[in-house]
């Protein structure tokens, strides 16, 4: 199914002349071949507070102590 944004590039490019037309042709043809620049890498610190809400209201020593405790049945 094609996207208004591709409709409206398709409405544009028949306006063109053949020449400008080919042209295109080309360059989406280069452009399509090239390899997309490499993700930059992330930083564990990105993570930070990430899930702080499932923790909100909940008392960490209540919470290691019932752990603990489940450890030996």
């Amino acid at each position: 199914m094609a996207t208004a944004s591709y409709k409206t590039a398709l409405k544009m490019a028949v306006s063109l002349s053949t020449r400008e037309r080919l042209r295109l042709i080309q360059e989406l043809a280069v452009s399509a071949d090239r390899k997309p620049s490499p993700a930059p890498p992330h930083s564990i610190l990105e993570l930070c507070g990430l899930g702080k809400e499932i923790w909100d209201g909940v008392d960490a020593q209540e919470y290691v102590r019932n752990e603990r405790s489940s450890w030996n049945g």
